[in-house]
């Protein structure tokens, strides 16, 4: 959690100001919305660890866009605490309890709260954060080294 939380700091931090509403396609999301969720995503496993499930169609769990970068890396930091804390008070038999993520009535997924925490936060995680790397380099914004070096750090 803190190794991805570091990289999505990385990435939040050479976001362009002022370019919420941009998408590179009427299909894709905008960027404001794409950054506010790798910002947020830290904080799921809280949700995942106090709660035995999420409904997707409860309108208090909605990702808003933030206005800044600033706003976004608070948003991190207050969501990789509420992590830890959740982290801090939980044990192994807890996180090998189900958990599930539901729409309405109808069970997208489920199953023990490690596998969900692995699957649907830190994956999930890294898979927004590099559509947003994809966004960085479309808006000609130096991308940063994650996994290893990028292009922009290697010269």
């Amino acid at each position: 959690m803190e190794r991805e939380a570091a990289a999505s700091r990385k990435v939040i931090e050479r976001l362009p100001e002022g370019q919420n509403s941009w998408k590179p396609h009427a299909r894709s999301m905008e960027l404001g919305y794409l950054a506010a969720l790798v910002a947020t995503m830290p904080g799921w496993p809280a949700l995942m660890i106090d709660r035995d499930a999420l409904d997707l169609s409860d309108p208090t769990f909605r990702t808003r866009p933030l206005g800044s970068r600033a706003e976004l890396l608070a948003a991190l930091d207050e969501a990789l605490a509420q992590a830890r804390r959740s982290l801090e008070k939980t044990n192994e038999a807890h996180l090998n309890t189900n958990w599930q993520l539901k729409a309405g009535d109808q069970v997208l997924n489920e199953g023990p709260r490690y596998t969900m925490i692995a699957d649907g936060v830190l994956s999930h995680l890294a898979h927004h954060r590099g559509q947003l790397t994809v966004y960085l380099r479309l808006k000609e914004a130096s991308v940063p080294a994650i996994y290893g070096p990028s292009a922009d750090e290697m010269h």
